[in-house]
């Protein structure tokens, strides 16, 4: 999308005077389609919208603008999200947060749902069943491609509507059934382009990456392996399965991706060295980029370094925030495949494809296994601690970073409960400037930060699962007016800087709205008087 011409903005204003023509495009779903279209392509490009103030102002004092696009442009709709959206933000005494919540909550629906279509409407075939079916396209936001990791985190929120709203189940089956493809394609990479049948322009990374194994440029943007992009997948899956009961997404396409993500576990639980003969064994994913920041490649001829064997534990090349590893036994990515593994063989088992769930049990037992036998440390002062990277060496990192399954989301990822001690140990830890290099504060905002946008800015993402994490509510009003002060355009970015003066990266980040959405709900429901006033019930999304 573009910014408006005078001419679109008229065009506009003029949509759908005519009832008759409406209707008559709506009986027509190619003709609709098509008028649709035309009404995106004059909308203004959101990204540039984002970045400036729309009234109405919301009524708190710090009177933040309402960044919601016209109907119009709007890429998905539900009435039951308009009705949750209202039912929150009438309640919460706090109006500043509440224009945050009105902002964000629908902001994927509003602005990422690039194309979809639903099974019925659906005419691609193909002779291995490939796009068939309901298929959802979701961008990231200012970047047209989609992270299977940020497209899962990105229709979370919507996910507990689907069992009762039947255009948000069709998405959610079509973001199923889209990464599924991506994952069959290219199951060590990141993020992908448009689906084929979309039709929708491709975009280019503008790098020469040297990847093993090759991709095809046309289906995958970026192919960065991250274990927790493989776990996200699973993830969208299980979140459907729990709040609809329904295995419908369980089709032989599904089916061969899940079978493409475990033989990536295979491959990636080896050693860089035989554990017979001590021969150094190339690893099957390598990647090397042309650059001058260290965390965008991997070292050693893109195999990264080395890796002990016998650990349980699966290599990720690269974190959830695409950055390069350092020791490539990522805790956290660990930690969220283990879980995400062990709830589908669940759900494989009721499914009845035993033999299957039986493996995945048993994977996931194992990843766990390693997590606690080699991913948990001694600190001569925070005392038992999980780190962040380990080499099974005996090497460690202790740190945290922002992007999600980080350290800090182990309780909302279900791999273990917050009190846990050694969990509540790594919480101290990792909040404090003395025990995470990447605990950033300053005069304006504290949070944690990473490399992947340096050491002057911290992430509002990271402030709101510390929210989720707490159980005090003073820490919780602190942390939520915490991001609201650095939510000046009524939505939240990604990182701001620390220090006054400081400004912010991407205005446009459907994540971060979404961990934010998620995090009001979330709150609504545990903790309902930080929001709603003294006396308040909770509020919980059915």
């Amino acid at each position: 999308m573009k910014a408006p011409s005078s001419s679109a903005l008229l065009f506009l204003a003029s949509v759908c005077l005519d009832q008759a023509l409406c209707s008559e495009h709506k009986q027509d779903p190619l003709v609709e389609a098509k008028a649709r279209a035309k009404i995106l392509a004059a909308c203004p490009a959101y990204e540039h919208y984002a970045r400036f103030p729309h009234s109405p102002p919301s009524l708190g004092p710090l009177k933040l603008p309402y960044q919601r696009p016209a109907k119009q442009c709007r890429t998905f709709d539900s009435p039951l999200v308009e009705k949750v959206i209202e039912d929150v933000a009438e309640r919460m005494v706090d109006k500043d947060l509440a224009r945050i919540f009105e902002n964000a909550f629908p902001n994927t629906l509003d602005t990422t749902v690039k194309w979809h279509v639903d099974e019925a409407e659906n005419t691609y075939k193909s002779h291995k069943g490939a796009w068939e079916g309901a298929q959802s396209f979701i961008i990231t936001g200012d970047i047209q491609a989609c992270w299977l990791r940020d497209s899962t985190n990105q229709l979370a929120q919507y996910q507990r509507l689907a069992k009762k709203d039947k255009k948000i189940n069709n998405l959610i089956l079509g973001a199923i059934a889209t990464q599924a493809e991506y994952v069959i394609a290219a199951p060590y990479c990141n993020a992908f382009q448009p689906p084929p049948p979309s039709k929708v322009k491709l975009s280019d990374n503008g790098q020469g990456d040297a990847v093993h194994p090759a991709y095809e440029p046309s289906q995958v943007f970026e192919c960065k392996y991250e274990l927790d992009s493989l776990a996200h997948f699973l993830s969208l899956a299980n979140q459907y399965f729990n709040h609809t009961g329904s295995t419908s997404f369980i089709t032989s396409r599904w089916l061969h991706a899940v079978n493409s993500l475990l033989e990536v576990l295979d491959e990636q639980s080896r050693s860089t060295f035989d554990s017979e003969t001590g021969e150094f064994v190339q690893q099957t994913y390598r990647f090397q980029r042309n650059t001058n920041t260290g965390t965008e490649t991997l070292s050693l001829a893109g195999n990264g370094n080395p890796l002990n064997y016998g650990t349980g534990l699966v290599r990720s090349a690269f974190r959830p925030s695409d950055d390069a590893t350092i020791f490539g036994f990522y805790i956290p990515a660990n930690a969220m495949m283990a879980v995400e593994l062990k709830r589908t063989a669940a759900i494989l088992t009721l499914a009845g494809k035993s033999k299957l769930a039986t493996e995945l049990q048993s994977r996931g037992a194992r990843i766990e296994k390693g997590v606690w036998e080699h991913g948990v440390v001694q600190h001569k002062k925070w005392g038992s601690v999980f780190a962040y990277e380990v080499d099974g060496y005996g090497s460690h990192l202790l740190m945290d970073d922002a992007n999600l399954p980080s350290l800090l989301s182990l309780p909302l990822l279900g791999f273990l409960r917050k009190e846990e001690g050694t969990y509540q140990s790594t919480r101290r830890m990792i909040l404090s400037k003395e025990g995470n290099p990447y605990f950033l504060s300053g005069s304006r905002f504290s949070g944690i930060g990473g490399p992947h946008v340096g050491l002057e800015n911290a992430w509002p993402m990271s402030v709101l699962v510390q929210t989720m994490t707490s159980d005090n509510e003073t820490e919780v009003r602190e942390l939520l007016n915490a991001v609201k002060k650095v939510s000046s355009l009524g939505l939240v970015h990604e990182s701001v800087g620390v220090e006054r003066g400081g400004g912010y990266t991407r205005s446009w980040f459907a994540w971060a709205n979404s961990v934010f959405a998620q995090t009001i709900l979330d709150v609504a429901e545990r903790m309902p008087e930080a929001l709603f006033g003294e006396g308040a019930k909770a509020y919980v999304v059915e």
